[in-house]
């Protein structure tokens, strides 16, 4: 049964082009389903999570990683009677704004358009949802509900968020000028979606070679898990069982850090007790770690920056990576009929607007945000003549 501080469907906010009521499902599970169906969401399948889309075929994409933070979601939705279906949507659409490349195309492309108005990932994914996305004959974007809108922008800056307040006065920017939280709901996601990283980062991290086992003896989130299952499985320490003791270690990490935040959130909201979503809203953020499980969390965030993330090797590629999407955007600035056809007519279009400058710069940044690894890599090679690829 849901808590009353649960997002009602029926309650919602709303979409900003009205549309009657489905048959058979609910407001969220619509927005769900439009995000499912969407191109952007299908695209996410060839976008890097840290390992390029051609180095490995195991390795997590933006696809997988939305999969498992919307798995993770509906788990601990359940658990605290929030709303499942809100949960999902939101951890599937998060990342519809990501660039080609992970973090690194993100900073290349916001370096790009630093004269222009920047680029923020977040920003890109609501406005993938709101004006990019072209299936329906009445409106832009897939027209979903505020609440589902309001959990994709994660982060915003007070520049922007009265930016978004000019053009929707009360809408999904107005929290960040207010600073009030947004629903129970989307503040789990953020949770999901940093539980999800921790997990599958070691997991890819061990794959790939770059960090060890041992290496992670290091960090106590894992280790104390990698000796549980030891005690319990003492057949694990065999040499052949090492990917059976890495799944075994992340299982229980998963399974803890789950636990604890349905515990840590539960007292809580026992003590605050919210009447309503809304209510919800106006508290100090309500779901958490508890503070040991925080601190833990932000010491093997620490390992994985300094021992993955900066490794070497991936520092490497992702150099490439940066080089590939600045050659890119400067290409496309200065030929834009060389972009497929529907962005080249944007691009036509925009360079009659008074500020025809900055215009094309984001016609030419929505393009290349849209892109998959491979994508980028060979509209580069084409452009250029050449492949940074070997």
């Amino acid at each position: 049964m849901p808590a009353v501080y649960a997002s009602d469907p029926a309650r919602t906010r709303g979409r900003r082009h009205p549309e009657a009521a489905a048959p058979t499902r609910t407001e969220y599970q619509r927005d769900r389903d439009r995000i499912v169906h969407s191109t952007a969401f299908r695209r996410l399948v060839y976008k890097t999570q840290v390992f390029l889309n051609h180095e490995g075929d195991l390795f997590r994409t933006r696809l997988t990683h939305s999969l498992e933070v919307a798995q993770l979601g509906r788990s601990i939705a359940r658990s605290l009677g929030l709303n499942e279906d809100l949960v999902e949507a939101i951890a599937l659409a998060h990342d519809l704004g990501h660039t080609p490349f992970g973090h690194v195309g993100q900073d290349a492309l916001n370096e790009c358009m630093a004269a222009h108005g920047g680029f923020e990932h977040n920003l890109q994914s609501l406005r993938v949802v709101d004006q990019l996305e072209e299936r329906y004959p009445e409106f832009d974007g897939l027209n979903l509900t505020f609440e589902t809108r309001e959990g994709i922008l994660k982060h915003c800056s007070r520049v922007h968020a009265e930016q978004i307040e000019a053009q929707e006065p009360g809408g999904v920017g107005r929290r960040f000028l207010d600073r009030t939280q947004p629903s129970l709901e989307a503040q789990l996601c953020n949770l999901a979606d940093e539980i999800a990283y921790n997990a599958h980062d070691i997991d890819d991290g061990v794959r790939s070679g770059l960090i060890t086992i041992e290496q992670l003896a290091s960090v106590p989130l894992f280790e104390t898990y990698r000796q549980q299952a030891l005690r319990e499985h003492p057949q694990l320490s065999e040499a052949q069982a090492g990917r059976r003791l890495l799944y075994e270690s992340i299982r229980r990490m998963l399974s803890a850090q789950v636990y604890d935040v349905i515990a840590a959130t539960q007292a809580q909201l026992d003590r605050s007790r919210p009447p309503n979503a809304d209510a919800a809203r106006q508290l100090p953020a309500q779901l958490a770690f508890s503070a040991e499980m925080r601190e833990r969390s932000v010491a093997l965030k620490k390992f994985l920056f300094q021992n993955l993330y900066r490794h070497p090797q991936v520092m490497q590629t992702m150099g490439l990576a940066r080089q590939v999407i600045q050659e890119l955007f400067a290409c496309y600035r200065e030929a834009p009929q060389e972009m497929q056809a529907g962005h080249a007519a944007r691009a036509q279009a925009a360079l009659q607007q008074p500020d025809a400058e900055r215009a094309l710069a984001r016609v030419v940044s929505d393009y290349i945000a849209g892109m998959t690894d491979r994508y980028a890599s060979r509209e580069h090679a084409r452009l250029t003549n050449r492949s940074l690829w070997t």
